[in-house]
């Protein structure tokens, strides 16, 4: 959407459609468990951990229908700029921003096809075990086949919802 029609509000925003979407990743990867069971480090990068996580599932199931798969880049659009504005909150000053979004950008891309190849194997659970392990900042006693556990089950429940479902968040937890 360019900045002018966003300016003069010539046409409605095309993200709204997957804002409750995002929300509900946002919600998920806030969920206490994956802190107090899993024992992921409650901390700045261990929640992005957890968001890109979640994200990343969540865009598996939406890349594999056809009809949902144009709103990925909705959704990852939502994604830059709640990061963007994470940013700013900390205090990053604009000469930086562009840097650390790449920065996170490619953190999130290396991601998602982690957990895409995971979620593709004879094993996803070993898979998405290895994954974790690579990309999720744990405590001394975190467990990577613990979020793998969580984000395997997350994966099977939403391949059960429709499109419809997926698109209004509904029931995803």
């Amino acid at each position: 959407m360019s900045f002018l029609s966003r300016l003069f509000a010539t046409q409605p925003d095309p993200r709204e459609a997957v804002r409750p979407l995002w929300h509900q990743v946002i919600e998920l990867a806030r969920t206490p468990d994956w802190y107090a069971e899993c024992k992921v480090s409650d901390t700045v990068d261990g929640r992005f951990d957890m968001v890109t996580a979640v994200l990343s599932v969540v865009l598996i199931r939406v890349e594999a229908s056809d009809e949902l798969r144009p709103y990925s880049a909705l959704i990852t659009e939502l994604f830059v700029e709640d990061m963007d504005g994470q940013l700013r909150e900390l205090g990053t000053n604009d000469v930086v921003v562009g840097k650390r979004m790449g920065k996170l950008m490619a953190a999130m891309g290396g991601r998602l096809g982690a957990y895409r190849d995971a979620i593709g194997q004879d094993d996803p659970l070993a898979g998405l075990t290895s994954a974790a392990d690579r990309n999720i900042t744990f405590l001394d006693d975190g467990s990577a086949s613990c979020v793998a556990g969580k984000l395997l089950a997350m994966s099977t429940r939403l391949a059960q919802l429709d499109d419809d479902a997926i698109l209004a968040a509904d029931n995803l937890q």
